[in-house]
């Protein structure tokens, strides 16, 4: 027995020495169910909105302070006609535009009855659908308390109009997201494993060793997976396109560029982890704990970040498939140009030269 408990106390022992196996007990279901818990949400906060006001009496400023006044939106800016909204709507910041009817005040008067269309960016439609619901809320109890106090009621009519997914399909949502995740995955995740799997056998000390310059051993190893993240994007979009009529308004040759350098930084990212990692093993923990769950959860493929707590929306900034979804949105749903993605590809940019030079500094790569 004695023997038993001794064993029992060397395994404890083993288990608490291991700083990577207690950050798997511990620490792994801890930042899980912080981010499960901060980050899962059909609540929206912090929406910006733009608002077109063709009456601008004192009645639409009321109802546009009290929106403002609100926790769930934000007013972003205002407009001065119907022809900006879609412009405004192609720089991905706007979710909403809100338009009041010439006359607002006279109609709501005279005819008791006023008119707001509430158009939004239907590139998600579950969010699409939320902020209609939370603005005809708004508009609701503002009519409320108006008629506490009025004889006869007022009312207020809420018009929607649905801009780049007239229909709320999901698939304009999942089809990008599904993308952005395979890719990521395949690349970034399939390259630490294999680029690991030569550590963990010694064959990589020999590999660079060889005639080939180091960089080039790099290169050769991640390659093929360049080719097959492309032919794997080609696919999703060939079905996308033909199976669920997932529209692409933009440029093709764009949308392949953009790919192409998503693809180049999710593999820099999969060089980057296997300078950490000593296994396979450690490889694909830290690729499934550090790559898949940020990208579903704070990529704003599912949830918007908008309405997540502040750390989570500046952590946010540091995933790359954050970047690439507003890109390749813009692109298919919008028909936007380079012009108005520019900041996203810099900041895709920035970020795989960042993991490429942190990945040649630990491998000790010199570059001639």
């Amino acid at each position: 027995m004695k023997r038993f408990i001794g064993f029992i106390k060397k395994e404890f022992y083993h288990i608490f020495r291991d700083k990577r196996s207690m950050f798997i007990l511990f620490g792994m279901p801890i930042a899980q169910i912080m981010l499960f818990g901060f980050a899962i949400t059909n609540e929206i906060n912090n929406v910006k909105i733009a608002i077109l006001d063709k009456s601008k009496d004192t009645e639409t400023q009321q109802i546009i302070q009290k929106i403002s006044n609100s926790s769930y939106f934000n007013i972003e800016q205002e407009i001065a006609t119907e022809s900006q909204i879609e412009a405004v709507f192609k720089k991905g910041k706007v979710k909403a535009v809100l338009v009041f009817e010439k006359d607002f005040i006279k109609n709501l008067q005279t005819l008791k009855n006023g008119k707001v269309q509430v158009i939004t960016d239907a590139t998600d439609p579950n969010m699409a659908n939320t902020i209609s619901n939370y603005i005809s809320s708004i508009l609701q109890n503002y009519i409320q308390e108006k008629n506490q106090i009025a004889k006869p009621i007022y009312q207020i009519q809420t018009q929607t109009q649905l801009f780049y997914n007239p229909a709320m399909k999901s698939v304009f949502t999942f089809v990008p997201g599904v993308m952005t995740v395979i890719l990521m995955l395949v690349s970034a995740m399939m390259t630490s494993i294999s680029i690991t799997r030569e550590k963990e056998l010694g064959t990589m000390e020999i590999l660079l060793v060889s005639p080939l310059k180091p960089i080039q051993v790099i290169i050769g190893k991640v390659f093929p997976y360049i080719f097959l993240s492309i032919i794997n994007a080609t696919i999703i979009l060939l079905l996308g396109f033909f199976v669920f009529e997932m529209p692409i308004e933009g440029s093709l040759f764009l949308l392949a560029i953009e790919t192409v350098l998503f693809i180049v930084c999710a593999l820099a990212l999969g060089i980057l982890i296997s300078t950490l990692a000593d296994s396979q093993q450690t490889a694909m923990m830290m690729s499934l704990f550090g790559l898949m769950l940020p990208v579903i959860l704070l990529s704003g493929f599912i949830f918007p970040i908008s309405s997540m707590p502040l750390p989570l929306q500046v952590i946010s900034n540091i995933i790359p498939a954050k970047w690439f979804i507003i890109i390749i949105k813009a692109i298919m749903l919008k028909g936007a140009s380079f012009t108005l993605i520019w900041k996203e590809t810099l900041i895709l940019i920035g970020m795989t030269l960042l993991y490429i030079g942190l990945s040649i500094k630990k491998y000790k790569i010199r570059l001639e």
